[in-house]
């Protein structure tokens, strides 16, 4: 993948992200805004896998952390929402 190939599906992240924060002012825009960036950050992250040499290690961190998540997120009752999230 070409620099300019690389820079341009980051632009494409970068506005999603964007179009997301517009999207989560809103509450009838809400599910669209939280689609727009599910999309952009799996375009992050598979640019991001495509290009690095070391995509085990990555995968291992994240399924470490996504574990460690899971575990404090089975926890926390609905009530202490606000406590997951400071905890994430």
């Amino acid at each position: 993948m070409s620099a300019n190939q690389l820079a341009l599906w980051y632009l494409a992240a970068s506005v999603l992200f964007i179009l997301a924060l517009k999207g989560l002012s809103s509450p009838v825009l809400a599910r669209r805004g939280n689609l727009f960036g599910m999309i952009g950050m799996a375009i992050a992250v598979l640019v991001t896998l495509a290009i690095t040499k070391k995509v085990a290690f990555i995968l291992i961190a994240a399924a470490i952390g996504g574990t460690i998540g899971a575990l404090v997120a089975r926890r926390v009752q609905m009530t202490q929402m606000p406590q997951l999230v400071a905890a994430m």
